[in-house]
């Protein structure tokens, strides 16, 4: 059975910084391109950050230069740095494949505010 396991969200100031990590099934992480998505109150999942299996990035406009998307091939993670956060930020990040999604795993809630 397909498991994502996101992790390391937490309440942070305007301006913090967090770090996200998910936890991937190996057969799925050494073949896709995996992505960050998040869903904010009262608004529908969209798409955060990708990366392709040779590190080819590509990010959301809202959130370039202040977002970092990386791999881990030893440790099949995928991680999102997240710099600079603003209010509108706050929402619960999900990883999925960045084509063909698997089930979604649970989520980890971050929020930002003062």
């Amino acid at each position: 059975q397909v498991q994502l396991v996101e992790s390391g969200g937490g309440l942070v100031q305007p301006g913090g910084s967090l770090r996200l990590s998910c936890a991937v099934p190996r057969f799925i992480f050494s073949i896709d391109a995996m992505a960050w998505y998040r869903q904010g109150p009262g608004k529908e999942r969209e798409f955060v950050a990708a990366i392709s299996t040779g590190r080819s990035t590509k990010y959301a406009d809202s959130v370039k230069g202040r977002f970092t998307i990386s791999r881990d091939n030893a440790k099949n993670t995928v991680y999102l740095q997240m710099n600079s956060l603003r209010p509108e930020d706050t929402a619960v990040y999900y990883c999925n494949k960045a084509v063909g999604w698997v089930p979604w795993g649970q989520g980890t809630q971050v929020t930002v505010s003062s």
